[in-house]
This record gives structure tokens, sequence and C-alpha cells, in this order.
């Protein structure tokens, strides 16, 4: 198995919305308010256009040989260019499948912009066959391609009014889903400087979504049930040799849904 599923999380660009806006010496906490402002007075919804997020921090959990580590990208003062940079150049090294959740509509477009803003190389992403043949019909461009799997396009069936969120997919097979914090707990967990806490969630989330994906596996008989209690196991191998409290607290809300 070689595969990397992965989720990011992301605050108002607040630089590009200055500049864009003509908001002059406007503090950050303010062009924000004005950025969500105008969205909600074109799109009816504060969600900014996607063009107007920027990463601070990227989870992945990679399940490569006999082994699953799951970690954020970088260090808690990595520029956002190290952070997608470092994305990408995983994809180059080990030529993974992708997992997500909404990857398709919301984290791979994110990552196309901020790549786009950094200067960021990414030609193992875009190859679609004219240098590597296999990538011509099974590329992480195409959405009916298998190389990105977005879990939640998928298990829709491609159809908006299927769609639900991962917080409720997980708790409907048994996992622990998100744990006392919310996407909407980013941006003010950033202004609070508490970059830890915001990583710690996105890697729980990661995990959510990989775990999902196990039990996608299994019901489309790409692991027998042995193959995914294994897979399972493994899984609780990691949280139980792991540190991190939040780990400790996932471990412990896995185990009270079974």
């Amino acid at each position: 198995m070689n595969v990397l599923t992965f989720d990011i999380e992301t605050v108002p660009d607040v630089e590009h919305g200055r500049r864009f806006l003509g908001l002059g010496d406007l503090d950050d906490v303010a062009v924000a308010k004005a950025m969500q402002a105008l969205a909600r007075q074109r799109r009816g919804e504060d969600f900014l256009p996607l063009q107007q997020h920027r990463i601070v921090a990227i989870a992945c959990a990679l399940r490569r040989g006999e082994n699953l580590t799951v970690w954020s990208l970088g260090e808690t003062d990595s520029s956002e260019a190290q952070l997608v940079q470092r994305f990408f150049d995983g994809l180059e090294r080990y030529c993974p499948d992708l997992v997500s959740w909404n990857g398709g509509g919301f984290d791979l477009p994110v990552l196309h912009y901020r790549a786009l803003r950094n200067g960021v190389v990414a030609a193992r992403y875009w190859e679609t066959g004219d240098e590597d043949k296999s990538f011509r019909y099974n590329n992480y461009l195409g959405r009916f391609h298998w190389r990105h799997i977005d879990l939640m396009d998928v298990l829709s069936g491609y159809q908006a009014r299927a769609r639900a969120s991962l917080d409720e997919i997980a708790t409907l097979v048994g996992l622990p889903g998100k744990l006392g914090m919310t996407g909407a707990d980013v941006w003010p967990r950033y202004l609070a400087g508490d970059l830890r806490a915001i990583r710690q969630y996105c890697e729980t989330d990661v995990l959510n979504t990989y775990l999902v994906y196990l039990h996608f596996e299994r019901m489309r008989g790409r692991l027998t049930p042995a193959q995914h209690g294994q897979e399972i196991e493994r899984a609780r191998q990691f949280l139980q040799a792991s540190d991190g409290p939040h780990w400790q607290e996932y471990l412990a809300a896995w185990d009270s849904t079974n």
C-alpha cells in the first residue's frame, strides 16, 4: 500500500485582501471581516473564495510498506511556501495515491493557488501522460481517476445533494470524528497564536479521513475483512505509541465508541 491521505487548514489571506480591496492600513481582523462581508454580499455566505485562503497547516497520513505515519508538514514557524513545496515534494518522491475529504472541491484548488503564489514546483502532480504514460488515464487531476480519491465526492456518487461532512461519516462508522475544534475555530486560534492546536486538529482530521478510507477499501473489495482488521490495528498501534495529547484523546474517544 502506498497511500497519502492529506488535509489542509487555512486562514484568510489578509495580505491579498488588503491589496485587492484597497484597504490600506486596516489591521488583519478588520481586513478579514471586510473580505467576509464581500463574500456574503456576492455569494450569500461568509466562506471566502478559494483564492483568498492562505495555508497554515498541512497534515498527512502516509501508509507505505509496513508503516503508518501521521504528521504535520514543516514546523510551526515554517512559511506557507515551505509547507506547500514539501507537500508536492512528497508526491515527487513517493508517487502515492492521494486520499482526501473534499480535496477536489477545496484542498487541491487552494494548493494550486498557493503553489502559484509561492513559486512552488509540482511537476509530478501536474503529469497527465506526456512524460509518464502511466498517468495518461490515471492522474491526480482527473475527477473520475483513482490516483486521487476524494472520498466525499465518490461516496456521494458525485451528487452535491448527497454530500456529507467528514465528522458525520466518521461517527457513522464508529470513529471519534471531530474533538473539541472545528474549521470555524481555526482563524480565532491563529489570531491567538495557537498554531500547535491547529496542526493537531488537522492531524486528527486526516486520521479520520484515512480510517474512513479503510472502510471504503473494504466496501469496494480492495481489502478483505481480515486485512481491514489488520489496518485498523496498525492505526491503533500508531496511536498507542504516540505521546501527543490529541492522539491519546482520540484513542480514548475511539475506544468509547466500541
